[in-house]
């Protein structure tokens, strides 16, 4: 991992937890973050991209790095991701590795030929990108009911919280904004929300145009995961 600092006011240079440590760098008080690193382990070109493209909006702060084989990851520090993305045939083949990173492994899957893995969870890829997104969603659900989702053995804590890792859950949307966020990730276009929110679709716009300069965030898909982590909408209602 990565680290890069962030100067601190009012912060003792003694404190640390999971996803920080709080130091001090030339003389002040430094918050020094850590940039998660993902690898993505697959033969099949068009699906490393397709999942790089979507981890990377999901989880900007992250660095994803894509293997076209095992070999490839070995002569890489395979020892240095936080979560492994890998396809069925490399993990079966390659088994003694990964068995032991089980907390970090998803399984890349397709169609209904899915994978019967003990304590290993699977993503199948073959499915439309909204329903990708709600299993990806459901992996960190899976990763709460087992401790905090994440945790590392090392103590150190996974990337798997989207834009929570970022340090600003808060940014600053008002009521309205909100309200406009919430109506776009159930798949309505301006002029609907216009009419729901009864304002006019000049106002919509400035809305969202809004959202996206305090979040960062433009894609629909990219929405819906933040507004399913900070408790806008149910990933179930997705």
């Amino acid at each position: 991992m990565t680290e890069f600092c962030i100067r601190a006011k009012f912060i003792s240079p003694y404190y640390k937890d999971d996803t920080k440590i709080i130091r001090t760098f030339a003389g002040k008080p430094c918050i020094f973050m850590t940039t998660p690193e993902i690898a993505i382990v697959a033969p099949n070109t068009l699906t490393s991209l397709g999942l790089q493209n979507l981890l990377e909006e999901i989880i900007p702060m992250a660095t994803i790095r894509v293997f076209r084989s095992f070999a490839e990851l070995m002569d890489d520090t395979p020892d240095m991701y936080a979560h492994y993305f890998i396809s069925s045939r490399i993990y079966f083949e390659h088994t003694s590795f990964f068995l032991p990173r089980k907390p970090k492994t998803i399984v890349l899957a397709g169609g209904d030929n899915q994978p019967q893995l003990s304590g290993v969870p699977t993503l199948n890829i073959y499915q439309d990108e909204k329903s990708l997104i709600k299993d990806i969603l459901q992996l960190h659900r899976y990763g709460h009911h087992h401790g905090h989702p994440g945790k590392q053995p090392d103590g150190s804590r996974s990337p798997m919280p989207p834009h929570a890792a970022n340090g600003a859950d808060d940014h600053d949307l008002s009521a309205r904004e909100i309200e406009v966020l919430v109506l776009i990730t159930k798949g309505l276009i301006n002029k609907e929300i216009a009419d729901k929110l009864n304002i006019s679709l000049t106002t919509v716009i400035t809305h969202r145009k809004n959202i996206v300069e305090k979040l960062g965030i433009k894609s629909v898909s990219g929405l819906t995961i933040y507004a399913v982590m900070h408790g806008y909408i149910d990933a179930d209602g997705i």
